[in-house]
């Protein structure tokens, strides 16, 4: 089906669903399971019966004991909203990280797409409006959509954010795909909680970029802007720079987490079968 995602990986997904923590009402009925109540055969709790509830949901064994009439309540199967913010300006362009990028969002599409949940694709820098996919059929048309994807100019993640969230829709769950090389990646993640849904940055980096090995004189070129800066790297430099960088990447988890945002650090060289299956089960992005 494509060349993003292995069959067996596909298979494996099948198995698991995305997880939310808050109740997301969907519109139509999916085969997603929410935290509010509905028709589903899961039991989840019981309540005082009241005058108009369905019969049929009486739980005769317990008036049976107590003399008290009680109805069942199930786990609803909902559909979700997913909206999908994937990075794919130029800095995404080195080191594989589009393609782990590319790799991150067909998943997070087929979990989605394979039980009737709506899927919006976002791209940033846009060029082209969101693009919404409906139906486990709309899988192929996703894939296909983000194999064609390539990386040009500069990120404005909280521009991004502000198109997001003036777009109509329930609040659902929005993923956030980025190497967040951009300062407008923190008001982004501060705003998109507004609207009342669940968010999870999964923030694409290499090892190249987290622990450079270049030792000297050297001219570095940014990706985006293209300015050009010389700088001059010892043993010493190149220490202090993975401090700064470890504390970032301790900043960005603290940031998205205290905005109920779930995060997750990706290196683009991770087999994407370990990042979804596992890491996303340590995130708690899926069950």
């Amino acid at each position: 089906m494509t060349e993003l995602l292995s069959p067996e990986l596909l298979s494996q997904l099948e198995r698991v669903q995305l997880r939310t923590r808050r109740r997301l009402a969907g519109r139509f009925a999916g085969e997603h399971r929410s935290s509010r109540f509905g028709n589903s055969l899961d039991f989840a709790d019981q309540r005082e019966y009241h005058p108009g509830d369905d019969y049929r949901r009486i739980d005769y064994a317990l008036y049976a004991r107590t003399g008290q009439l009680f109805v069942r309540l199930f786990e609803a199967e909902d559909d979700l909203s997913i909206r999908i913010l994937l990075d794919i300006s130029a800095s995404m362009g080195h080191y594989g990280k589009l393609l782990q990028a590319q790799r991150l969002a067909a998943a997070v599409g087929f979990l989605a797409l394979t039980r009737r949940d709506t899927v919006t694709l976002h791209l940033e820098p846009a060029g082209a409006p969101p693009q919404r996919f409906a139906g486990r059929h709309a899988v192929t048309a996703l894939f296909r959509r983000l194999e064609a994807l390539t990386t040009a100019g500069p990120t404005d993640l909280r521009s991004a954010a502000g198109d997001l969230l003036a777009r109509p829709g329930p609040a659902g769950v929005t993923v956030v795909i980025s190497d967040l090389l951009t300062p407008s990646w923190e008001p982004a993640i501060d705003r998109l909680p507004a609207r009342g849904g669940e968010v999870t940055v999964l923030h694409v980096l290499a090892e190249e970029e987290l622990s450079p090995e270049l030792i000297g004189d050297l001219d570095v070129v940014d990706a985006e802007s293209g300015e050009t800066v010389p700088v001059s790297l010892s043993l010493d430099s190149v220490r202090t720079y993975r401090e700064v960088v470890d504390q970032w990447l301790r900043d960005a988890a603290a940031r998205c987490r205290s905005r109920g945002a779930a995060y997750q650090q990706v290196l683009a060289s991770t087999p994407i079968d370990e990042v979804v299956l596992r890491g996303w089960r340590e995130e708690g992005v899926v069950r």
